[in-house]
């Protein structure tokens, strides 16, 4: 399955590279992921999602390829749980929107095994695009508290610090269902502005039937 979502950065093309160079300093901001090791340019972590009753946690890895003359990131990742498996090939691409601003493009190939393949994939665009933005959000707030603190949003995690909480689990079904709702209510507000004009024609139709 391949998905397509972009986020902006309010930083500056560079600055924004090597903000997204240093996947622990990322890591807080993926709803429901915990990073748990570091080993080279591996990543080990856990993901915690739910889905209705059904709660999964997926323990896997990610390794990062990062081409600077590109500014192109390349990520693979693979976890397995109790209720299936995931994997993915994830390319994001950053592209300068201004001085102060910079737009990332991420394709996904995405492959679901288990319970949660039975979503559709709408379902799952919907989720990917409402995680994307959850994690634009998370970066966007986390960078503002830096630089709140006056520290270097840029600087070295030294050691890699994995000392993170477990987060609660992602729940799958409230990512959806926000941007669905978002694309139904308008559809009920033409269904009900409509129906009106429906019931007349059909009245009217009627009354020529029972004319003749």
């Amino acid at each position: 399955m391949e998905l397509s979502d972009t986020f902006s950065i309010a930083r500056p093309y560079d600055d924004a590279w090597r903000l997204l160079h240093d996947p622990s300093r990322l890591a807080p901001c993926v709803p429901g992921a915990q990073l748990t090791a570091v080993h080279g340019d591996r990543y080990d972590g856990i993901v915690s999602v739910r889905l209705g009753v059904l709660a999964a946690r997926f323990e896997g890895s990610a390794t990062f390829d990062f081409d600077d003359d590109r500014r192109r990131i390349i990520v693979q990742a693979a976890g397995a749980g109790n209720h299936g498996f995931a994997e993915a090939h994830i390319t994001a691409r950053l592209e300068p929107l201004s001085d102060d601003s910079t737009q990332v493009n991420v394709d996904t190939d995405l492959q679901v095994g288990g319970r949660f393949a039975q979503l559709s994939r709408g379902v799952i665009a919907e989720v990917s695009t409402a995680l994307t933005a959850q994690f634009a959000g998370n970066l966007a707030a986390s960078i503002d508290v830096e630089r709140h603190l006056g520290s270097d949003v840029f600087a070295s995690a030294g050691g890699k610090r994995i000392e993170m909480p477990e987060p609660e689990a992602l729940d799958l079904l409230d990512a959806a269902r926000r941007p669905i709702m978002k694309r139904l209510i308008p559809l009920a507000m033409l269904l009900a502005l409509t129906r009106p004009t429906v019931r007349r024609f059909r009245r009217r139709r009627v009354g020529r039937t029972a004319g003749r």
